[in-house]
């Protein structure tokens, strides 16, 4: 599958912790709901990895590589920290899309840090995303 089918499938997936998160932080501390989902998702993780042979300890990869995957585990926890406790105060239809401005965020930084090229028209559509997520999130 090219990364597109995986792409749409993430954001298949994305769509489903949305609404799944919703219902299930009802009554439950935010951060403790974030804290079983993180459980189920090493457990689920783990048993892919384990499946698929791709095990190898973490002292084999480049310190860089490790530093950076760590750095990304934390940026993801305080993401997930954020994004439950959205849920738990505000609609889903409307966290999710305010969520989505990552992907302004990633287009930007993408710019900035990893020197990546937008043409004009993938610019247009950052803006568009922009908009979009302010008009679903306005009240």
């Amino acid at each position: 599958m090219s990364w597109l089918g995986w792409a749409l499938g993430s954001a298949g997936f994305a769509a489903m912790t949305a609404i799944f998160g919703k219902i299930g932080v009802a009554g439950v501390p935010s951060d403790y709901a974030t804290f079983l989902r993180t459980i189920v998702i090493l457990a689920f993780a783990g048993a892919i990895v384990a499946a698929t042979g791709q095990w190898r300890p973490p002292a084999d990869l480049p310190g860089r590589t490790l530093l950076f995957l760590a750095l990304s585990g934390l940026a993801t926890g305080a993401s997930w920290l954020c994004y439950y406790r959205a849920l738990q105060l505000g609609q889903a239809a409307k966290v999710a899309p305010v969520d989505k401005l990552s992907v302004v965020l990633v287009a930007v930084f993408g710019v900035v840090f990893l020197s990546e090229k937008l043409t004009a028209a993938n610019w247009a559509g950052v803006a568009l995303i922009t908009a979009g997520a302010v008009l679903v999130a306005w009240r």
